[in-house]
């Protein structure tokens, strides 16, 4: 069911009717990475903090839904919509306002893309802190709205730890601008931390003061052959330690990811490698190339003598850096089993083993037709695990969730690491969630959201 006119006009009275879409000028539109983000059939383009406020205001006035989306990229549902509901889209609020290469920080608006501030922070020798696949389409008010972490996480922390200060707009319109560039800010209630991980369920961030750090300049990156998690947190500490060099990523991937990936991929080259139970990506950073090359090769060399590795590939070009990573980010085993299921866990990196091992005997043991797909990034104990067989299993995620999330929280892992809760795990939240949390998270999106039009029904179950 649609939105009545008169409401209709009192949106474009807010943004103008350029600031309008509906019907296919919406359905049209690249839905991301679900169909029913665009499901809703009406989209606001916001062009400033002030039309944000207007539009919430006016929406909350009526009791209105909204959804706040960025680029469309997130994997647990948050940003799906329905008709009757208004998607806020911060496409056009994209300016990288001011950035402080001395300070090492940046305001940025919330649909500005993660690529595009990345390369406007490497000219001047500086980085965000934060990377991931989706890097070209996923904006600062999503990474925020999720609390993101990406392949560098371990060394920098998560959105929640890149964040300097924000400026959001709540459910009645209220504009909180606190746009801090400094770490130490003993100011009262830390109101941004509200918002961050929020998925937009209590505001919308319309700008970010990032803390920005230094660009990692020349790296050496090598795909290693690993008989296990243990061996490969060795090597990963071995490599933390060696002075004068970072070690910058380290993404894992089970065989059967990588032989599927590489095969799809027809990077029959990287097949040659010793057949292990894993592999990971190993990039160090270093003041020149040759202290890059020289600290990995050296790290390896000595691995290979003590038998702790298998064997290794060092990139040597561009290309074979492009076809290292591609191997670990492309989606093809979704392409080669469509219809499977994603989860987002984590545990102790020292754990990760029982974990992996555990889980693949209980979703074999409930069907051998089954398949289990691990890839994740190894310093901070993040799994991304798929689902699989040979038919799509899609309708079968109710029962395969809970063989997921088994023993996770015991361990002091967690069920859900860096993708949110959206609608795909609302449910999880709602059973395994601390009881005491759950009331407090309520309590708090009644206060802020009397009307439940943030983004209604994510992360937790509406109210009336």
């Amino acid at each position: 069911m649609g939105l009545e006119q008169g409401v209709i006009d009192r949106l474009i009275a807010c943004v103008g009717k350029d600031g309008l879409r509906q019907g296919e000028a919406v359905t049209l539109r690249d839905p991301g990475t679900d169909h029913d983000n665009l499901k809703s059939g009406l989209m606001v383009l916001l062009r400033s903090t002030e039309e944000v406020s207007r539009v919430v205001a006016a929406c909350n006035e009526v009791g209105i839904a909204i959804v706040p989306q960025g680029g469309r990229t997130g994997l647990a549902g948050a940003c799906r919509t329905r008709p009757g509901e208004v998607i806020l889209a911060l496409d056009r609020m994209n300016a990288i306002e001011d950035m402080d290469v001395p300070g090492r920080t940046v305001v940025v608006q919330a649909g500005c893309t993660l690529g595009r501030l990345a390369e406007a922070c490497a000219e001047s020798g500086l980085s965000p802190g934060i990377d991931l696949g989706a890097r070209g389409s996923c904006t600062i008010g999503g990474l925020v709205s999720t609390n993101a972490g990406g392949m560098e996480a371990f060394r920098f922390g998560t959105m929640r730890q890149r964040v300097l200060g924000l400026e959001g707009v709540f459910a009645d319109g209220t504009i909180v601008t606190d746009l801090s560039r400094v770490k130490k800010a003993n100011t009262g209630y830390d109101v941004k931390q509200l918002l961050i991980g929020s998925e937009g369920t209590l505001g919308v961030v319309t700008r970010a003061s990032l803390e920005l750090v230094p660009a990692p300049g020349p790296t050496a990156l090598a795909l290693v052959a690993c008989a296990g998690t243990s061996t490969a947190v060795t090597l990963l500490h071995r490599l933390q330690s060696i002075p004068g060099v970072r070690l910058w990523r380290a993404e894992l991937m089970w065989r059967n990811h990588f032989e599927v990936t590489a095969r799809d991929l027809k990077l029959d080259r990287l097949l040659e490698l010793a057949a292990t139970p894993l592999y990971v990506l190993y990039e160090v950073a270093a003041p020149t190339q040759h202290d890059a090359d020289i600290a990995l090769e050296g790290a390896l060399s000595l691995a290979l003598e003590e038998g702790l590795i298998a064997d290794a590939l060092l990139a040597s070009s561009e290309r074979e850096r492009r076809d290292f990573w591609r191997v670990r980010e492309e989606w093809s085993v979704d392409r080669v089993y469509p219809g499977g299921l994603w989860f987002d866990v984590s545990a102790p990196i020292s754990r990760l083993s029982e974990y992996a091992e555990a889980l693949v005997g209980r979703v074999k043991a409930r069907d051998p037709e089954l398949d289990i797909y691990f890839i994740g990034h190894l310093a901070d104990g993040n799994l991304h695990v798929t689902v699989n067989s040979k038919r799509p299993i899609k309708d079968r995620y109710e029962e395969i969730a809970p063989l997921v999330y088994d023993g996770l929280e015991a361990m002091g892992g967690a069920f859900s690491a860096e993708h949110g809760i959206g609608l795909e795990k609302r449910d999880a939240l709602a059973k395994i969630g601390p009881a005491g949390k759950l009331v407090v998270m309520r309590r708090l999106k009644m206060a802020l959201d009397p009307k439940n039009i943030m983004n209604p029904g994510k992360v937790m179950e509406p109210f009336a």
